[in-house]
């Protein structure tokens, strides 16, 4: 018997449909563990095979016993054996979302293509490590945006069924529009936001104090930390100086730059890292302001590989509607501030996924409202 022989369906349904789902249950907690391996290490740039699992905090290596998904976090009260550091819940939430996610993948597709639904396993689990790296780091890494592109293509070329085509020559355009339509529109969309919304202008009194602490800008009881504003090389934030006062020097009447690694004070370049507080007097000042990343050009291309132009456009605009909806919710709670910055990667992620299990029937509902 071949290896693609073993993927019939009467294989399959030999046995009880829902003794499989118990199974993609299981196997899911087991993908949801190494998913927590790489939404840990990948930002770190460490490797995601060596070394084994062990404690971030005292580096005991954990054996097999110990590492059980989803039942040792529990039994252990959310803690190290060793150390008895708290172990953070994100371990067990990710186990258990990808055990529910693989479950539910199968009920949805498990009688139709049993390669199909290990498919979609496949690429739920990456969105997976997006959506918690993004939140995070604010970054998407390359393994999962490139990655999956590369991978996306792969599948398209083997498995035609997973664009709903025939052919392999069908199957292959659908992947290419939708890997040139995800990054073309998205990145035309961060290129024309920059360009209309890429700085927000701060005015203030003619008077009004601004300090840079190591960590945050702050004015008028407000404060914004730097990782919010200068994620990017290119970032900056600008402003003409009445004053300047470091703790070796003062300038009057200046232009001022700062930048992730440079602080321009008018003729001066200094090393941000050795500032460690300074007192700007102005009346206004620019803050940079980026809606999207090249990360999210890259996702949403890798998305498209997989699943097509048609996916692409639907998460464009339900992760628009999604992210517009919690910003603001967050804003009425007062969680954030108009100018914070949030990660757009995991509503990309959420709206691919509702296209997965619902995406063509809610497109046909929506075209058929009067």
């Amino acid at each position: 018997m071949g290896l693609h022989a073993i993927f019939e369906r009467q294989y399959w349904s030999a046995v009880p449909f829902h003794f499989w789902s118990l199974v993609f249950f299981a196997f899911g907690s087991v993908v949801g563990s190494f998913l927590n391996v790489c939404i840990y290490r990948m930002p770190l740039g460490l490797s995601v095979v060596l070394p084994p699992s062990h404690c971030p905090h005292c580096k005991y290596s954990i054996p097999w016993y110990l590492n059980l998904p989803i039942i040792t976090w529990l039994v252990l009260g959310g803690r190290c054996r060793n150390c008895r550091v708290p172990i953070s819940p994100r371990y067990f939430v990710v186990e258990l979302l990808t055990a529910l996610v693989f479950m539910t993948c199968w009920i949805a597709f498990g009688r139709q293509f049993v390669w199909l639904t290990l498919v979609y396993c496949l690429l739920i689990s990456g969105l997976i490590v997006a959506t918690f790296i993004d939140f995070e780091h604010f970054i998407i890494p390359d393994e999962i945006t490139i990655g999956g592109m590369a991978v996306g293509f792969i599948i398209s070329l083997l498995l035609p069924s997973l664009h709903a085509r025939t052919t392999v020559l069908d199957s292959m355009l659908q992947c290419l529009w939708g890997l040139g339509i995800g990054a073309g529109v998205v990145y035309a969309i961060l290129r024309i936001g920059k360009w209309l919304f890429g700085r927000q202008k701060i005015v203030l009194g003619a008077e009004t104090k601004i300090f840079f602490s190591e960590s945050a800008v702050h004015w008028q009881g407000k404060h914004i930390p730097y990782e919010e504003l200068l994620y990017r090389r290119s970032d900056a934030i600008v402003l003409h100086a009445r004053t300047v006062e470091l703790a070796d020097r003062c300038y009057r009447d200046v232009p001022v730059q700062l930048k992730r690694h440079s602080l321009h004070i008018g003729p001066d370049e200094l090393d941000p890292e050795h500032v460690a507080f300074m007192e700007v007097m102005s009346s206004e000042m620019l803050l940079p302001r980026e809606a999207m990343g090249l990360g999210d050009v890259k996702f949403m291309a890798a998305i498209g590989a997989f699943l097509g132009w048609q996916a692409v456009l639907f998460s464009l605009m339900v992760s628009s509607v999604i992210g517009a909806a919690v910003g603001l919710a967050l804003i009425i709670l007062r969680k954030r501030e108009w100018s914070s910055r949030l990660p757009y990667g995991p509503y990309i992620a959420l709206a691919a996924v509702i296209w997965v299990f619902a995406g063509w029937r809610i497109t046909r509902w929506f075209l058929q409202m009067p």
